[in-house]
């Protein structure tokens, strides 16, 4: 047994099995300990997500010892209980890269699609998404590589190997495994009791499918009247502090990217800080209302004015809320630094909580619909606690393209699966940040990081803020949206202080990586 550091409140537990992951987080989930906030199990893993005031110290670490041996003699080879009887899952064998599977496996792909349906899976663990659970196999053939470069966008409903599992891929997202078919069945629906089709340790079976059945698209009601987006560049979304001990059904926390920008904006109209706003990606950005409302404007946002039929074109102080009437409209310029704004409106904005918030994961596709031209987001009813500001607040400097930003990480959990020269590497370069905007993740262009340890990583929990390398040797920046696993090593994690900076860094800007400690693992044990 081995802990290795993540970040100053979060630390991997690496085990010998799945079977002892399952039985110390059983152990952890009936006699919680006051430190820990979530768990979240993989496959040879259990990442301990803690509460924030919490240090960590050896007696916490010794304590998680005695559990994780005390947990293996009373499981007794027992690694979970089955549920239910066997599920058929009906798919088509008609995914891109069949071919090749079959080739890996030494098998033609009529032999691979009668060994895929001869198989009986199991339910291991969840992650990745919401719904998608790494199902492992009885027939030992079934291991193969990830792809090098994973793909940027995986259609929902798609049946992939990766490793040795097998996954189905409840929404469009992006994947690096290798995908053999696809399945209409919805695996995650917020709206059903359980949401997940499939449940922790059941079995599962394959049977081919010809027919293509669709499921029902539920489209939801759309608001009337509220603020109205007149125009955007990118998707508007609404945006709180993010779900709370969810990891364990494979959703991230989600959230703002720029936690402090939401808090101020709201603090700022007499809200609870936690209350949702509109988060706002680059610009420019057109808004109007049907009532009148007082907003205020934190973040990127700089150069802000209201085009008024009575008053004419007013510069808008962002230091200071703002009141906006109907006929009157708002716009939001292409911000000089820094990437997302937060428009925060006195009351809130009305959106029924999926999962305990309003938040739009864009990964897991929850919470409320990302807000385009024409979209309107109703006005919420949450009694302000506070006045509105009367003294212009300070908001914090926001980085530039061109700039170089510091950001300090915790080396860990994976840094020794890379050579010390790419270590070094890491530490000193000024990585690039590319042009595509994502909640998912941030991809960085520079030298490629060789690797120590070559092989597959079994999959284990991800955290925002985790550096991932991927095939390609080049890292990925978790952000809010994160998959809250992953099968590539991670280099280095993030500060929590860290990950709030990252949120506003442009593209064209620069990070480079301060570690304050090198690399070692926290506790080992034979």
């Amino acid at each position: 047994m081995r802990i290795l550091p993540v970040t100053p409140q979060d630390v991997l537990v690496e085990l010998d099995d799945l079977a002892s992951v399952i039985a110390l987080n059983d152990s952890l989930v009936r006699d919680p300990l006051p430190q820990i906030l979530e768990t979240m199990p993989a496959a040879r893993t259990l990442l301990l997500r803690l509460h924030s005031w919490v240090r960590i110290d050896q007696d916490f670490l010794v304590e998680i010892a005695r559990r994780s041996e005390e947990a293996q003699t009373n499981r007794k080879g027992q690694a979970w209980q089955v549920q239910g009887p066997i599920l058929e899952l009906p798919m088509r064998y008609d995914g891109p890269d069949l071919a090749d599977v079959a080739a890996e496996m030494g098998l033609s792909i009529e032999d691979l699609v009668a060994a895929h349906q001869a198989t009986t899976w199991r339910a291991a663990f969840c992650g990745f998404a919401p719904g998608f659970y790494y199902m492992i196999a009885d027939d030992e053939r079934f291991n193969v590589s990830r792809r090098s470069v994973p793909r940027t966008a995986v259609p929902a409903g798609s049946v992939a190997l990766g490793g040795p599992y097998c996954g189905i891929y409840p929404q469009e997202s992006p994947g690096g495994w290798h995908i053999i078919g696809n399945t209409d069945l919805v695996l995650w629906d917020s709206q059903r009791s359980p949401a997940s089709l499939i449940q922790p340790g059941q079995l599962l079976r394959f049977v081919k499918s010809e027919a293509s059945h669709p499921a029902p698209i539920r489209t939801p009601d759309k608001a009337t009247t509220g603020l109205h987006i007149r125009s955007a560049v990118m998707p508007v979304l609404l945006q709180d502090e993010g779900r709370q001990k969810v990891a364990a059904l494979g959703v991230s926390r989600s959230g703002a990217l720029d936690r402090r920008a939401l808090h101020l904006a709201n603090e700022m109209v007499g809200n609870q800080r936690e209350l949702a706003a509109l988060e706002i990606r680059l610009g420019p950005t057109r808004i109007s209302t049907d009532l009148p409302v007082t907003l205020a404007l934190t973040g990127a946002a700089s150069e802000v004015s209201i085009h008024s039929p009575i008053r004419g074109l007013v510069s808008v102080d962002v230091s200071l809320p703002f009141a906006l009437d109907p006929g009157e409209e708002l716009t939001i310029a292409l911000p000089r630094r820094g990437v997302c704004s937060y428009l925060a409106r006195r009351g809130g904005f009305g959106s029924a909580p999926e999962l305990g918030s309003q938040s739009r994961d864009t990964l897991a596709h929850l919470g409320p619909e990302p807000l385009n031209s024409g979209d309107v987001v109703e006005l919420g009813d949450h009694l302000p606690i506070g006045a509105v500001a009367s003294s212009p607040v300070t908001q914090p400097a926001l980085p530039a393209a061109g700039d170089v930003v510091e950001l300090e990480v915790t080396l860990g959990p994976r840094t020794e699966w890379f050579d010390e020269a790419s270590v070094r590497t890491f530490l000193s370069t000024e990585w690039e940040v590319g042009a595509a905007l994502s909640r998912v993740g941030m991809r960085l262009s520079g030298p490629v990081l060789t690797r120590a340890i070559k092989g597959e990583l079994a999959s284990e929990g991800v955290i925002a803020g985790s550096i991932q390398v991927v095939g390609a040797g080049l890292p990925l920046v978790f952000l809010a949206d994160h998959p809250v696993t992953g099968g590539y090593p991670v280099i280095a994690t993030l500060t929590p202080a860290a990950l709030e900076r990252i949120s506003q860094v442009p593209p064209g800007a620069k990070l480079r990586f301060t570690a304050a400690a090198p690399f070692s693992h926290l506790l080992e044990q034979g």
